[in-house]
């Protein structure tokens, strides 16, 4: 049976949700705490490594023998590696999962998990469901919109994101764009030539941003919240 490592960045400022979100109480657990619950109750994953800003953590994540920590990096691409670079050689399949998301269903990890070990990478994405417009430039609005992009064929990725550990590490040294433009590791494997597979998400697999995100989760945990989160 192939064995996973999980990677989780937690090294983000958490800017928009005015404090840190990661030890924001989710239904009696940190936030942090049930992402990182949410592999460790998996008997095929073997090490989970978190990434922080100091390189430190609650000490009760490090009660299983499979939980570690690194020191992050000033961009999530750079915490991510310094997380994989930490694991042993023998270490073949690599998870990255959003430290943020801790809503991560059994059922989404085992889909991504089969999809990746098939295929080679595999990323779990949502539908677009609205009309996306892009601008000729990144400045501020107003802005003029060079297209729309017909989104039948838009997805919007979520977490865990999987691939080789040594796919990975390679990808990253081969990279055509600055580490810090790179937003997911899936798009590090695209960029380096390497085919990367979608499997289907779920919507309650929302990552907490700002603080109406975390009273969402609060809902959907407790079964009062329509499972379809604002995009």
């Amino acid at each position: 049976m192939p064995t996973f490592a999980v990677v989780l960045p937690a090294a983000g400022a958490s800017r928009r949700f005015g404090r840190d979100k990661l030890r924001a109480e989710l239904a009696g657990r940190s936030v942090i705490r049930r992402s990182v619950d949410a592999f460790l109750a998996r008997d095929d994953v073997t090490h989970v490594v978190v990434a922080t800003a100091d390189g430190t953590c609650d000490a009760t994540l490090l009660e299983d023998t499979r939980v570690s920590v690194v020191a992050g990096a000033e961009h999530r691409c750079g915490s991510v590696l310094n997380a994989i670079r930490s694991l042993p050689d023998r270490v073949e399949w690599v998870a990255v999962h959003d430290a943020a998301r801790p809503l991560v269903s059994r059922e989404l990890i085992d889909r991504t998990f089969d999809a990746a070990v098939r295929y080679g990478a595999a990323v779990p994405c949502v539908r677009v469901t609205g009309t996306v417009k892009q601008t000729a430039t990144d400045d501020a609005l107003p802005a003029l919109v060079l297209r729309t992009l017909p989104r039948r064929f838009l997805w919007s990725a979520q977490t865990p994101q999987i691939g080789r550990r040594t796919d990975l590490l390679r990808a990253a040294d081969v990279c055509p764009e600055p580490l810090e433009r790179v937003t997911d590791d899936a798009q590090l494997l695209e960029l380096a030539g390497h085919r990367v597979t979608i499997v289907e998400g779920e919507e309650r697999n929302l990552k907490i941003t700002h603080a109406h995100d975390l009273r969402l989760a609060e809902d959907l945990l407790r079964g009062t919240a329509n499972d379809t989160p604002p995009s």
